[in-house]
């Protein structure tokens, strides 16, 4: 009988940050971020049939890579980088 080894644990979400002057947007940024990442993800889950994990593994990746696109993007735009 072979050993099962354990998966690698998921990477935690990030969290979505932006630069002081749009701080006041988060809470309505994360509530649409959530919506899109449930959305693309019930369909990819619809269309392909994807297993628990992987449905967990996308919903996660869509919502850390959307956070670091947004972070990045915005970044620059602080007075700090001014």
């Amino acid at each position: 009988m072979a050993a099962c080894s354990n998966p690698p644990s998921l990477a935690p979400l990030r969290s979505l940050e932006l630069p002081e002057e749009f701080e006041d947007l988060e809470g309505l940024l994360q509530a649409d971020l959530r919506a899109v990442v449930a959305m693309l993800a019930q369909r990819a889950d619809d269309r392909l049939m994807l297993t628990r994990r992987e449905h967990n593994k996308l919903q996660r990746d869509l919502w850390n890579r959307l956070a670091e696109a947004l972070r990045t993007t915005m970044a620059p735009l602080s007075a700090e980088s001014r």
